[in-house]
């Protein structure tokens, strides 16, 4: 992190924001948190969202003071950098593999005794494995059983080794099984609202089986957890998720508003933009300062806030929009503009900062703390 450049100060007007930088309107912000908050509170399900998407501890503590019971992360260095910043409650969503990772997330639960650290298996080898590290540190961990619900990346494959890798898990006096990760990622993603419903009743139904057979077994499940930012009112409702773990709601981006809004679920509004110079001009054509070393194009490219243009290309330091036939506002050299994210999540992995904005005047400015934990 870059501790002598910092993009703005407190009570900096937009324009004064040096660029490129990534900005959050605050009021939007606040609007996403508090709307998933009540959704969670309705529904009755615990709310512990993904902290992937925002590595910021403040953003953090803010959802856990609204309510969210902890935070989800998918690295153990996102895990370090929560637990370090006072979190806590971390999950992390993902399976870690290999001794000294292995010994390394022990040390973390130990060092961290007053709060709590999770982490997904989907494998029995592992589980002794992480059973007889955690035993050498003398270090507690909850452990979720990861069920492939339909992502076809990780998790059990069905039941019955479901019940192996929970038994090896509830015969460590140091793991604690928690319950059943299960988390359809695909589905979030899907246009329609109806086949994400239809994904999410596939999901729900596995892992209700897979939660069936660890009862029978005299094993215990008492959460599981998934969703996300585009199946989580239906995860709330199917009777069988007890936990969900959006991250994207409170930022949102281009791709995840090309979703069809279910129209019983709550709206949430883009509120991260990066903002960007224009440094060269020339008739229908305006280059901005900023390019793929600013925001991630992987679900296609950044969307300008206003009409008229377009983002005709973009290169590792530049955006190039051009005008579009039907007009637009005029674009001159020095002037800012506001783009909306293609994919929030690793767009934030490429900043420092995120400078806290409303209504047009910085109100603070947060680290990405997490930036780069990848490890």
């Amino acid at each position: 992190m870059r501790l002598d450049w910092i993009p703005a100060q407190r009570g900096d007007s937009l324009k004064q924001v040096d660029t490129p930088a990534l900005i959050l309107d605050l009021d939007k912000f606040e609007a996403n948190l508090t709307r998933m908050a009540q959704a969670a509170a309705s529904s009755a399900v615990r709310l512990r969202p993904h902290a992937k998407t925002h590595k910021c501890v403040e953003i953090a503590r803010r959802q856990i003071n609204a309510g969210a019971v902890g935070i989800c992360v998918q690295k153990m260095g996102e895990a370090e950098v929560f637990l370090g910043g006072d979190i806590p409650d971390v999950l992390i969503t993902n399976e870690i593999a290999g001794d000294q990772k292995l010994r390394r997330l022990a040390q973390l639960a130990r060092r961290f005794t007053d709060s709590k650290l999770g982490v997904c298996v989907d494998d029995a080898e592992s589980a002794r494995r992480l059973a007889t590290l955690c035993a050498e540190e003398q270090a507690r961990l909850d452990v979720y059983v990861e069920v492939d619900v339909g992502q076809n990346r990780g998790g059990v494959p069905d039941a019955e080794v479901a019940v192996q890798v929970a038994r090896v898990v509830a015969a460590s006096g140091f793991l604690h099984l928690a319950g059943l990760h299960a988390y359809a990622g695909s589905a979030q993603h899907r246009r329609g609202a109806p086949e994400r419903r239809a994904a999410v009743k596939h999901a729900a139904a596995r892992a209700a089986e897979v939660r069936d057979a660890l009862v029978a077994a005299n094993l215990s499940c008492d959460v599981i957890t998934g969703g996300g930012t585009g199946t989580f009112p239906y995860d709330a409702t199917s009777g069988v998720y007890n936990e969900i773990q959006p991250g994207s709601y409170l930022f949102m981006d281009v791709d995840y508003k090309r979703n069809e809004q279910d129209p019983d679920a709550p709206v949430f509004d883009n509120a991260l933009f990066v903002l960007t110079t224009v440094m060269s001009q020339r008739g229908e054509r305006a280059t901005l300062d900023a390019g793929l070393k600013a925001f991630s194009t992987d679900s296609g490219p950044a969307r300008p806030t206003f009409d008229g243009w377009r983002v005709h290309s973009v290169s590792d330091e530049h955006t190039v929009l051009t005008r579009i036939a039907d007009g637009g506002p005029a674009i001159k050299i020095g002037a800012k503009a506001l783009l909306v994210p293609g994919h929030c999540d690793p767009t934030v992995n490429l900043h420092d900062w995120i400078v806290a904005v409303r209504q047009g005047t910085v109100e603070a400015v947060w680290p990405v703390d997490a930036r780069g934990a990848v490890y």
